[in-house]
């Protein structure tokens, strides 16, 4: 089976003939409907959408074989995925989330960082969180700056680190003397 992608999540019932909630993860909301039949995470169940309108912050839907307010009610939480290869293509310097996650992560200077486990955006822009080889994750923008390339082929992406992360890395743990400097 190829790599499956979350484009949806199914939130809570909408009525009461078996409509719900639909938050999209796509830049058009309504391409859901243009991908076929959506598919549970393990791909076990399939969701054949039969009607989607526009509501304020998400879509509401209607799926084949769903008819009442219970069915529904049942669905909350489903996350629904479609095959990798259904998706359109992207444009230079475009990137799906789930094709970062896993690259190595080098430094400019081309020594090992770790792995991209995820990307988040928590409103203020896309961030890339690398397990580096030790000590503590980083969460890092996902800019120009700070992610100069991106070689999908290569299966890696360059970090530039910013220089406030360069410095920790050298810094070693400072010491001093009681009263000198430091807060008990």
């Amino acid at each position: 089976m190829s790599a499956l992608i979350c484009v949806a999540r199914i939130g809570a019932a909408h009525g009461v003939r078996g409509a719900v909630k639909l938050w999209t993860f796509t830049e058009d909301p309504f391409a859901v409907k243009r991908y076929g039949p959506l598919l549970s995470k393990d791909g076990k169940r399939q969701f054949e959408l039969a009607q989607v309108r526009e509501a304020k912050d998400h879509l509401v839907a209607t799926f084949k074989g769903i008819a009442t307010r219970d069915e529904a009610e049942r669905l909350n939480g489903i996350e629904l995925y479609v095959a990798r290869e259904k998706l359109p293509a992207t444009d230079e310097d475009e990137y799906y989330h789930a094709d970062l996650i896993g690259l190595d992560a080098v430094t400019t200077d081309g020594d090992a960082l770790g792995r991209v486990l995820a990307i988040h955006n928590f409103g203020a822009g896309d961030i890339i969180e690398i397990a580096p080889l030790k000590g503590a994750t980083m969460l890092l923008p996902f800019s120009n700056a700070v992610v100069p390339e991106v070689d999908l082929k290569g299966g890696r992406v360059v970090i530039a680190l910013p220089q406030e992360i360069e410095a920790d890395s050298r810094d070693a743990p400072s010491t001093s003397r009681p009263g000198e400097g430091r807060d008990p």
